[in-house]
C-alpha cells in the first residue's frame, strides 16, 4: 500500500488545467506586495516580538511574483507561437527560414 501506489507509474497522470495563468500570477503578486505593504507601518511590532520575517516572507512572495510574471507572460507567448505556427505550417523559432527538419533527409553513404 503505502506510497508505492502513487509511484508505481500505473496511475495515470492527470491533464494540466488551463485558465487565465497570468491573471493568476499576478493577482497573487499583488496580494503579496498588499500584505508587506499592509505591515510594513508595524514592523516595531513585529520587530519585537520576533516576527519581522512575516514581512520578509511577503517581500518574497511578490518579488518571486515579479519572476513568475515574467515566466508565465513568456510561456503564453511561446504557446501563441507554436499554435500559430501549427495553422501557417511554419517554423515558430525567430530567425529561422522554413525547409527541411534536420536529419530527416537521406542516409549517409
Amino acid at each position: 500500500m503505502g506510497w508505492s501506489r502513487w509511484t508505481s507509474g500505473e496511475r495515470e497522470a492527470p491533464e494540466p488545467l488551463e485558465g487565465n495563468v497570468v491573471a493568476t500570477v499576478v493577482g497573487g503578486t499583488v496580494i503579496w506586495f498588499t500584505l508587506f505593504l499592509v505591515q510594513l507601518p508595524f514592523y516595531g511590532w513585529f520587530d519585537d516580538h520576533d516576527r519581522t520575517w512575516w514581512l520578509w516572507t511577503c517581500l518574497a512572495g511578490g518579488v518571486l511574483g515579479l519572476y513568475g510574471i515574467w515566466f508565465v507572460r513568456r510561456r503564453e507567448a511561446g504557446l501563441r507561437r507554436e499554435r500559430l505556427a501549427r495553422e501557417t505550417g511554419t517554423d515558430p523559432r525567430p530567425g529561422t527560414e522554413p525547409g527541411p527538419t534536420p536529419g530527416t533527409g537521406p542516409a549517409p553513404e
